[in-house]
């Protein structure tokens, strides 16, 4: 019997299934097979990823040995990056698959290592003051990690302070000082694989040999302000609760909305006021009534998919099919 958004329970994750498809394809035809390795951090889904493995993109960027290990269960494994540092890497030691993981100081390679890791990438700051090691530390911490017995196979930088920046001009300018100061540090510390990028990005930088995109397939309001070929394919589905002739209530709230990047919206023009727990708070651009589904449109989806079971694949009302999230968690 077919389901349709009208039997789903509030608030649900919807992805429009031809929205999704124009969105890997777009990137497909843009960075083909290896020039790609999606970053599942995004949707946290390995039925999402196998669509991009269908499409071409085989190799993966990871933020938790969770999703790792998801990805590698999944039989994704073909070659898969830890872009992130990690100070117990026992149970990377023991997947089924490719591993990769990101270094960037003598104790995170030694837990390489010991985690029985064999390949990792020298991650190196390139503007951004997260994780990274200084440019000019790169070839020597890939000299150390080459005698602890780890191939080293090349460098990774992320530069996020760049990649939602809304002027174009600014936003290429910006990427070519990171990826300069990551080009220096691969020639210390050589390796075959030049790796950063993101969605805001990945048309921009052409230095790194694969980029780490991973919105561009689902989308957000944050990155549909650039001028990007991706399409928003996923809204959180809510209900109206409560409508009086000024302002309307519906049952989509901080717990189910990533609200780091500001206010989400919602289609057909209403204007969200405000956010609470369990609640959006709207004025409507035209009556509603208790009982109506609206689609809400998050600002940043990564936290807003780790905040849900599952993702529901639709065409129009009908819902296609019922996708879980299960790379969430640690």
């Amino acid at each position: 019997m077919s389901r349709t958004i009208h039997d789903l329970r509030t608030p649900a994750l919807i992805v429009e299934a031809s929205v999704l498809e124009h969105n890997i394809r777009t990137m497909a035809d843009a960075l083909p097979g290896a020039r790609l390795r999606p970053h599942v951090k995004a949707h946290k889904c390995t039925a999402l990823a196998a669509r991009q493995a269908a499409a071409g993109h085989r190799s993966f960027t990871c933020a938790t040995i969770r999703e790792m290990e998801g990805m590698a269960r999944a039989g994704l494994g073909e070659d898969l990056l830890l872009a992130n540092e990690v100070l117990d890497a026992r149970r990377l030691g023991e997947l089924d698959a490719r591993v990769t993981v990101a270094v960037d100081s003598e104790p995170t390679i030694e837990a390489a290592a010991a985690g029985g890791v064999r390949e990792v990438l020298i991650d190196v700051n390139v503007g951004l003051p997260r994780c990274g090691c200084p440019p000019e530390e790169a070839g020597r911490l890939a000299g150390v990690a080459r005698s602890e017995g780890l191939e080293v196979r090349g460098v990774m930088g992320y530069e996020g302070h760049v990649v939602g920046l809304p002027d174009r001009a600014t936003r290429a300018a910006m990427t070519e000082d990171s990826m300069l100061l990551l080009l220096k540090a691969h020639q210390e510390v050589g390796g075959e694989i030049i790796s950063a990028g993101g969605t805001g990005t990945y048309d921009l930088n052409t230095w790194a040999t694969e980029i780490q995109a991973g919105s561009y397939a689902l989308m957000d309001t944050a990155y549909a302000e650039l001028d990007l070929p991706f399409r928003q394919a996923l809204s959180v589905l809510a209900t109206v609760i409560s409508a009086s002739s000024a302002h309307a209530v519906a049952d989509c709230g901080l717990k189910a909305l990533g609200m780091d990047h500001g206010n989400p919206a919602i289609e057909g023009g209403h204007q969200v006021w405000f956010v609470s727990d369990e609640h959006v708070t709207f004025g409507p651009a035209q009556p509603v009534r208790v009982g109506d589904r609206i689609r809400v449109l998050p600002a940043h989806i990564d936290p807003t998919v780790a905040y849900h079971e599952e993702m529901h694949v639709v065409e129009g009302e009908e819902v296609l099919e019922a996708w879980p999230v299960d790379l969430r968690g640690w």
